[in-house]
């Protein structure tokens, strides 16, 4: 499946700050704060080509390999990603549209187990993760600044949906430095950033 150059920001898009810490659960901050200064839109736009140069062209091998006993595979942590875009994006849209229901959290070991990932190619895997990422580009470009402050509950915990937004965002950024410092050693694939 082959997919076109993807940019969905209307004109004027204000720029949005990062969020206080006081906006999100203490854990998230591992994502926030790997997060550069800019603009959160077009980084989120841009790790679509990130992700195409870290995951587009493994072989089986590589795909399905594990740095050790227990650990995901490249197709397990493709698959996690999509899991977290879906997830994540549903939480965004029900505070977006002022829904304070405390969402259920989710246990990421059990979904990746669940997901039986290595069932599917690593291509497949790959092109959701983009389909999700185009969507939540559109969704995240159409809020303005009052629905990017709401918040609701996920887990028992406040978290805003500007937040989230950032938590995607470092969420890549976090599992591709994985795979550069724990997957790499073993075979050369990834030569951007």
């Amino acid at each position: 499946m082959s997919f076109r150059p993807f940019v969905a920001f209307p004109r004027g898009v204000p720029m949005i700050p990062r969020p206080a810490a006081s906006e999100y659960p203490p854990f998230f901050a591992t994502y926030v704060d790997k997060v550069p200064e800019g603009d959160i839109l077009q980084q989120l736009s841009n790790q679509i080509e990130d992700m195409r140069h870290c995951f587009g062209a493994l072989t089986t091998e590589q795909a399905e390999y594990r740095y050790a006993p227990g650990k995901w595979s490249l197709k397990d942590i493709l698959g996690h990603l999509a899991d977290g875009e879906r997830i994540f994006a549903y939480r965004a849209l029900r505070f977006a549209r002022s829904d304070r229901t405390n969402l259920p959290g989710f246990d990421q070991d059990t979904y990746v187990t669940s997901g039986a990932f290595q069932n599917r190619s690593a291509d497949s895997l790959l092109d959701e993760f983009i389909l999700q990422r185009q969507a939540n580009i559109i969704l995240f470009s159409s809020m303005d600044e009052d629905t990017l402050a709401r918040s609701g509950m996920a887990d028992g915990k406040d978290i805003t949906v500007q937040s989230i937004l950032y938590i995607l965002v470092g969420h890549i950024i976090h599992h591709i430095q994985v795979v550069k410092e724990r997957y790499q050693e073993s075979f050369q694939f990834y030569t951007s950033g």
